[in-house]
């Protein structure tokens, strides 16, 4: 009896072991497989990123010397870090930026414009922002018709004690472009771009000028 006892458990100890090896050597091959699903994985998650990892986007903003651009000067005074590629244009009224002027900035090389005015029912001018808001929806429509995509254009609202927010506004405008990519009216892509809208626009431009009769 005593005999038979101490040979069972030996005859069970082999699976045992067995099964140990087998699961040593799952725990070993795991981590590589692991590896492997995780480099797949952040591969994938490169790909859905921005494809244009060097772009350095131009950024156009008009801001309304009252609110935005009061905002931009607090924000520098307050040393908030902010994107340097942000071109500020000043102008007296956000109402003042016409139509013409944003496709203009689009056709001389900007990525990306946007504008900037006093709070709604702020405005120094009663309803200049208002006005803005009514023409930068009606570009971006064209900007949507001609394939440059109304994302380029945005406006937006703040006031002049706004400087943390006006730095949070040209990153995000920031890092929208920079997953547009640039912007296909670029000068230097002119040659391999299709006519648009804006170069009817430009003609028009010159030949106005063209015709315009000076006083003597």
């Amino acid at each position: 009896m005593s005999t038979l006892a101490s040979k069972e458990p030996e005859a069970a100890a082999e699976p045992v072991e067995d099964g140990a090896a087998a699961g040593a050597a799952e725990d070993r091959a795991m981590p590589a497989e692991a590896a492997e699903t995780g480099a797949a994985e952040t591969g994938a998650a490169g790909g859905t990123g921005s494809s244009h990892p060097d772009f350095e986007p131009k950024i156009v903003a008009f801001c309304c010397y009252y609110c935005a651009y009061s905002a931009a000067d607090l924000a520098g005074s307050m040393r908030l870090q902010y994107p340097a590629n942000i071109r500020i244009i000043e102008v007296p009224c956000s109402g003042k930026v016409d139509p013409v002027i944003l496709l203009k900035a689009f056709e001389e090389g900007a990525d990306g414009v946007y504008v900037a005015g006093c709070m709604e029912g702020d405005c120094h001018f009663l309803k200049g922002n208002f006005r803005a808001k009514r023409r930068v929806q009606a570009v971006k429509k064209i900007l949507d018709e001609i394939g440059l995509d109304g994302r380029r254009l945005e406006m937006f609202n703040l006031s002049a004690a706004m400087g943390t927010r006006f730095a949070e506004i040209a990153e995000e405008m920031t890092e929208r472009i920079k997953e547009l990519g640039p912007s296909p009216v670029r000068p230097e892509a002119s040659a391999a771009r299709p006519a648009t809208v804006l170069d009817g626009a430009a003609e028009q431009e010159a030949a106005g000028k063209q015709g315009e009769v000076k006083p003597e």
